[in-house]
């Protein structure tokens, strides 16, 4: 265990990832000192470093504050690291050669999850979406909370949020098994659909590894799972279990969907009634799915039916997730985090529910070299629903580049008579802005940022 109190002085070597910033944050709201190296800098490193911290891009350990280079108060200094981070960056094997306190990610974020009761949740998709209007229907009531997560919060333009209340909402990773480290009082597991194959080897091992989380669950606590993946489960007897979703046998059941012009209206029949016409203003029918684990959390922690009405109608939802950038006759710009052939059929599938069928442009960035070479059936499939795509090169992240899987994988399985590739530097100059009615921007790498870019570009079009 990791005494907190013992260290004035915290170093995040990749401060400039989503869950890292949150601590970061959180830290450095605490009262320590906190810097941090990060390999390019971003709008969240900026508003880090605005809030106090010291980020450096450049890797090296003089690009510190002395105190972090200073092996004299290394019982001071606690060093905290993300597995994004590649084996041979400079700062952290310098560390590691003089003795300091290391740390993953997960480890720091467990051990604030043991001193809270903490509501995690899990999913290989839909996560972040769930764990963000968690956050939003409990801070928007009497109850409260703090939450860490894994997007940014368009109604607090922050990934991190700090109250009074006594639950704390985590985004639950299963990355690296990250999220066997938390210690939750209520879980939510949304999908088990194939993912991180490159820690679990195959599916089945996956599905393994969110058992084992399960087991995590405190004593008196409960697990609330999409109706849909409940087969897959193995849930102790004792475990207080709720299931939600569309089917008619899932205990918070969303139903009578209808929609009104820019907002859906439906109703949700849960344990203790049913909660009638909701009106909820944000996009894609998985959404209204997501919104009703979020309610029946919600509803376990004592928030109000009146309460969770009015947080609903004013979810403004999450950075990158169904992020309507432009929204005009004839012309619509929407990005999203979609890296998943999964999530990209449901978000592709929003899109054609919400605007109809208006011809759709996509420009997507694979994710992984392991995962492209996994799915790359499955990636052409979904793209081949789309009218228009432009492949990217694969954001590599942590990996190392695996030989013949390239973005070409995809490419060459497509049907699509539309299709080109295009590198990141090409674009957007070579968007053909007269040629675009809804443009969709989708992954989980680099390629947002070029999404300031290709807004700047479209609204000086629609000038014109």
């Amino acid at each position: 265990m990791t005494d907190f109190k013992n260290r004035d002085h915290i170093c995040f070597v990749g401060i400039g990832g989503i869950g890292m910033s949150a601590l970061a944050l959180y830290f450095a709201m605490g009262g320590y000192s906190v810097a941090g190296y990060d390999r390019t800098e971003s709008d969240i490193t900026i508003k880090l470093a605005e809030n106090g911290c010291h980020v450096t891009h450049t890797d090296s350990i003089e690009s510190l504050p002395p105190v972090f280079g200073d092996p004299r108060f290394r019982d001071r200094v606690l060093v905290v690291f993300t597995p994004a981070i590649p084996s041979g960056n400079s700062i952290l094997t310098w560390f590691r050669t003089m003795g300091y306190t290391i740390r993953k990610r997960a480890e720091v974020l467990g051990e604030i999850s043991s001193r809270t009761d903490t509501i995690a949740v899990a999913g290989t998709h839909g996560k972040t979406t769930v764990s963000t209007m968690t956050a939003h229907l409990l801070k928007q009531s009497e109850t409260d909370c703090s939450a860490f997560l894994g997007g940014i919060s368009k109604n607090y333009d922050s990934n991190l949020l700090l109250g009074e209340g006594k639950y704390t909402v985590m985004e639950a990773d299963e990355y690296d098994r990250s999220f066997h480290r938390l210690s939750p009082l209520i879980a939510v597991i949304t999908s088990l659909d194939p993912d991180h194959l490159d820690i679990y080897g195959d599916h089945d091992s996956m599905v393994r590894g969110y058992n084992e989380f399960i087991g995590k669950i405190r004593p008196g606590g409960k697990l609330i799972a999409s109706r849909s993946i409940i087969p897959l489960l193995v849930i102790p007897p004792s475990l207080d279990t709720r299931t939600y979703g569309f089917e008619e046998d899932a205990d918070y059941r969303a139903f009578a969907v209808e929609r009104e012009g820019d907002h859906y209206r439906f109703s949700i029949q849960t344990p203790e009634g049913v909660m009638e016409n909701l009106l909820f203003a944000f996009p894609g029918i998985i959404n209204i799915a997501n919104l009703t684990a979020a309610i029946a959390v919600a509803l376990i922690c004592g928030v109000t039916e009146q309460e969770i009405r009015k947080a609903v109608l004013l979810f403004q939802g999450v950075k990158r997730r169904f992020d309507i950038r432009i929204n005009l006759p004839g012309l619509v710009y929407i990005d999203d985090y979609a890296h998943h052939p999964v999530e990209i059929k449901a978000f592709v599938s929003s899109v054609r529910e919400y605007f109809g069928e208006r011809k759709i442009t996509a420009i997507f960035q694979p994710h992984l070299f392991s995962r492209t070479r996994d799915h790359a059936e499955g990636f052409a499939e979904i793209l081949d629903m789309l009218d228009e795509v432009i492949l990217l090169p694969i954001y590599p992240a942590r990996e190392e580049p695996v030989e013949g899987v390239t973005s070409e994988l995809i490419f060459r399985r497509m049907r699509s008579a539309k299709k080109q590739m295009l590198e990141m530097k090409d674009l957007p100059d070579k968007l053909d802005v007269n040629n675009i009615d809804i443009l969709l921007t989708i992954g989980a790498g680099s390629i947002d940022t070029l999404v300031s870019k290709i807004e700047e570009k479209l609204k000086r079009g629609v000038m014109k």
